[in-house]
């Protein structure tokens, strides 16, 4: 998988080669290994989940608690012909439906969404009469209550790992002390071995 991970970088993403830690950190994400990355922003933290999201067979969902850094990873990734789409309020109901038709026919490799809407009924409905194969979680220091920016509904997120017990969990953050990471990785059953940390 990891030589599918390379082309993809070629590609869709035009690099000749990953950049420090990138590669290790999607071979453990292909290798089906919960995992936490921790880096820089600016370092390449999105490709460790879209690349892995293009590879894998099924949907990835990428949980973000910003609608504007949706919307620009969105649009990025529909000028390079990758199928993603997002659902969150800023999307007309007839843009909406449009997306969840999409996802329903398993024309979409990325879903990007807020955290309060992964965990609405009618959302897990939806997801759960497709195969999702990853769950990428972006500012993960917010699931940590001892985290600076400390979201309620982050904390939520364990249950989509219980609901879908089959897809791999990727973590990513920029900041995390030594007890906010150790947190994420007990909620999200990663083991010492999996966590990353990007000078």
């Amino acid at each position: 998988m990891l030589n599918q991970a390379n082309h993809v970088l070629k590609r869709v993403f035009g690099f000749d080669q990953f950049r420090a830690s990138q590669q290790a950190i999607i071979s453990n994400v292909l290798s089906q290994q919960n995992t936490l990355a921790i880096m820089p922003t600016g370092g390449g933290k999105s490709l460790c989940y879209q690349i892995p999201g293009i590879v894998f067979d099924g949907l990835t969902l990428v949980i973000s608690p910003l609608i504007s850094l949706m919307q620009d990873q969105v649009r990025q990734l529909n000028e390079l012909a990758v199928p993603v789409c997002m659902l969150n309020s800023s999307l007309s109901s007839e843009d909406y439906q449009h997306n969840v038709k999409a996802i329903e026919q398993q024309h979409v490799k990325l879903l990007f969404l807020a955290p309060e809407t992964v965990l609405q009924n009618s959302t897990l409905d939806l997801l759960s009469r497709v195969h999702v194969a990853c769950i990428a979680i972006d500012e993960a220091h917010c699931i940590s209550e001892w985290g600076h920016d400390f979201r309620p509904e982050y904390r939520q997120l364990y249950q989509l790992l219980e609901r879908f017990p089959s897809a791999v969990c990727i973590a990513l953050t920029a900041t995390a002390t030594p007890r906010v990471r150790e947190d994420i990785k007990r909620q999200l059953h990663i083991a010492d071995s999996s966590e990353y940390i990007a000078s």
